[in-house]
């Protein structure tokens, strides 16, 4: 690429932009420990946007500046760093790059045109792991712009060919040369401790060298070792622009030994890129102490100028819920109607809440009214549209972000990102639009939570305070799922992982005010009879006046799953008066909800009234539902008792390496395998049938089995009989806790 000047940002003040066309949205993916944030602050260091790494001039952090971040030197949500480059803005979009932050990685990409992909050269082929090749082919699936960074470079037994090789194989896709590095490392004099360092670049398209060994871009001539190095590697690069051209006689000109054009080349690169056909390798690394500009900053700045696209280029759909009508393209334009979505929700403990907020279309200003529409989160409304997510709201003050700063600016128009305040109905997802003409954004794609968590407040004071707590942290992170589970009477969030449930937990507790304990989760389980069975209920008391007297006699038979408890009379001759059948129903259902062995509902029983007798003053209501227990307690102990878990149908998408592996594991689970068929290249789903009482920690399982290449969804499908040792070990424990 040809190298371009930068522009500055002024620290302090916020970068604006006067045309969509003068705006980049750029998510930076990869794995955890890729230099994601390092490059962020890297970029934002070369622009002039920082004064020294990661600092901005109040000495604060520009990313990983939340307090749960510093604690654990990690990255848990996403943050967005805007830097000015050749008269463009720029927001960089930095992300988690742990899996159990994944809600925050597909915000950042809904709010992004194009994608960088960080690669660091010190995992090796780890680098570029299942996780990579996920979120790549999530990317390609949307057409979403992609290019690579590879960086540690300078780490032991890092190796740049290598890498490159791994990427091209990798990600390639079958098409390895739409994955090809614009640069070759220079490398430095060998080190005291064997390793050369990269100095520099050698541009394969220009030939030229950029030599950053002083901390500062500068250009020299490549030396003869040097050009002949490049020169298979740049003709594999021309020819792999030349395919993805839209000139279809170019390839035919090159092969019959025509020169092409270098600005023709360079044009059809910057073109295939934003299309997202053409995929290019780029060398990164932080600046040495005391410089500003690090290794290929210069060129990553200009490839994000001049070959990513711009909004208008990358259309989100939006349709309009009151008229029902098909999602249609926004207009990119700052004339069209407004048309925004909350990219992310965060509490700020002095400014409140703050939505950051990606406009797709219109122009947002502060002290407007706007439309807040959702989809509904956790049952908010019978049909998904939640009551608090259809509302018209005045917008707070806007700010442009820039690490934990808040710069102020008078709009954001269409293409931009900014956060506003004080939002009090707009959630992550919502779609903010014009009051009179309301639209609806389909949400982005969330990963299902399946790490459960029971919960249960510290304190009264904390018990207080926790549905408010929890309400706040399902808005900020609709990764977490909130659950009121009716027949184990536990309060349940849903998590991705064990990181994902610390860092809730501990947002719970530092942002929200509310302690909670962690308690045993527990499953669903219910009973029934595997037998037919007998009972007698005897309620006879006398102790002086009114006394006490009921007596019914019940059969008991198993019904097939799912009939619930059904309740016949078969009484004759009124030894049991009618008006004190009901009373029978009622104690035998009573019975059966609270259980009869382990404390777990008994179903799919029919329980048949036949006999009875009944006192002509001292039988009552009362005294029929005492003995109709007692009836059915007694039946249950002359039976036997199954005690129902519920299955779950599970698909396992795994890489074909961790097949193996992964249907053992099942085996180990009382998993019964239904089959496996492919998925995508080099993944297969593993189709089985699990209990759920086996499945509590899978999610954290499953990541290791696999080296973090395995997901899984499961669905309810039946309670079955749990094998006799098991149910008894279960019964055995629930006793003890009573």
């Amino acid at each position: 690429m040809v190298e371009r000047a930068s522009t500055p940002g002024v620290n302090g003040k916020a970068l604006t932009a006067q045309r969509p066309e003068d705006i980049r949205n750029v998510v930076l993916v990869g794995h955890s420990g890729s230099g994601k944030t390092t490059l962020v602050e890297a970029l934002a260091m070369a622009t002039g946007a920082l004064t020294r790494a990661g600092r901005v001039e109040d000495g604060t952090c520009v990313s990983d500046y939340d307090d749960i971040e510093q604690r654990q030197h990690r990255s848990v949500q996403l943050s967005v760093v805007p830097v000015g480059w050749d008269g463009i803005k720029i927001n960089l979009i930095d992300t988690p790059g742990y899996v159990d932050f994944v809600g925050e990685l597909r915000a950042g990409l809904r709010a992004a045109d194009a994608a960088l992909f960080v690669i660091s050269a010190a995992a090796g082929a780890d680098g570029v792991g299942g996780q990579t090749l996920a979120l790549w082919e999530e990317c390609a699936a949307v057409g979403m712009p992609r290019a690579l960074v590879i960086t540690h470079l300078d780490a032991a037994r890092a190796d740049f060919d290598d890498m490159a090789a791994t990427c091209r194989d990798v990600l390639g896709g079958g098409a390895a040369e739409r994955v090809l590095p614009l640069h070759l490392p220079v490398y430095g004099k060998l080190g005291a401790d064997g390793h050369r360092p990269v100095i520099g670049l050698v541009d394969l398209l220009t030939e030229r060298v950029f030599d950053y060994s002083a901390g500062a871009h500068t250009q020299t001539t490549a030396t003869p070792e040097q050009s002949a190095l490049l020169e298979q590697a740049r003709g594999r690069l021309i020819e792999g622009i030349i395919a993805e051209s839209e000139d279809e006689t170019l390839m035919e000109r090159y092969l019959e030994g025509e020169q092409i054009d270098l600005a023709t080349v360079v044009t059809d690169l910057e073109r295939a890129v934003a299309r997202g056909t053409f995929h290019p390798i780029l060398i990164a690394a932080p600046p040495p102490e005391g410089a500003r500009e690090g290794l290929g900053m210069v060129e990553v700045l200009d490839l994000i100028a001049r070959g990513f696209p711009t909004p208008a280029e990358h259309p989100v759909s939006a349709a309009d819920p009151a008229r029902g009508s098909r999602p249609a393209p926004l207009a990119c334009d700052p004339a069209a109607p407004l048309a925004a979505e909350v990219i992310r929700t965060t509490s700020d403990p002095y400014v409140g809440r703050l939505s950051l907020v990606r406009v797709f279309s219109g122009t947002l200003r502060p002290d407007e009214t706007v439309h807040v529409c959702g989809h509904g989160v956790d049952g908010h409304g019978p049909d998904g549209a939640g009551h608090d997510h259809d509302a018209d709201e005045r917008v707070g003050a806007l700010s442009a972000p820039f690490g934990k700063q808040q710069r102020p600016i008078g709009e954001a128009i269409a293409g931009d990102i900014a956060c506003v305040g004080k939002l009090g109905h707009a959630e992550t997802g919502d779609t903010l639009s014009a009051r009179e003409t309301p639209l609806l954004i389909e949400p982005w794609p969330m990963p299902e939570p399946l790490l459960p968590v029971a919960v249960r407040a510290h304190s009264k004071a904390d018990e207080d305070k926790l549905s408010q707590g929890l309400s706040r942290l399902v808005a900020e992170d609709p990764s977490v799922h909130l659950e009121q589970n009716s027949q184990t009477h536990q309060l349940v969030l849903w998590c991705l992982g064990e990181a994902h449930r610390d860092v809730a937990l501990e947002r719970l507790r530092s942002r929200f005010g509310v302690q909670v304990d962690t308690i045993e989760h527990r499953v669903a389980l219910r009973e029934t009879f595997a037998s037919t069975a007998s009972g007698r209920g005897r309620h006879v008391k006398q102790s002086g006046g009114h006394g006490q007297y009921a007596i019914c006699e019940i059969e008991v038979d198993p019904l097939p799953e799912g009939s619930g408890i059904e309740f016949v009379d078969k009484v004759v001759g009124g030894v049991v008066p009618r008006q004190f059948i009901p009373s029978v129903e009622k104690g035998v259902r009573a019975l059966a909800a609270r259980g009869i062995a382990g404390g777990y509902p008994l179903v799919d029983v029919r329980v048949t009234l036949f006999d009875g007798k009944a006192h002509s003053v001292d039988s009552s209501d009362a005294a029929f539902q005492t003995a109709g227990a007692l009836a059915l307690r007694e039946a249950a102990a002359a039976a036997r008792v199954s005690l129902l878990e519920p299955i779950a149908e599970v698909a396992v998408t795994v890489s074909d390496d961790y097949v193996g592996a992964v249907l053992s594991d099942l085996s180990s689970r009382r998993g019964r395998v239904l089959g496996t068929e492919p998925a995508t290249a080099g993944r297969t789903v593993i189709r089985a049938e699990v209990p759920e009482l086996e499945l509590s920690r899978y999610a954290i399982d499953l990541r290791s089995i696999s080296h973090g290449s395995g997901r899984f969804t499961r669905a309810y499908s039946r309670h079955d009989s749990m094998p006799p040792q098991l149910a008894d070990s279960i019964r055995s424990q629930a006793e003890a806790t009573v």
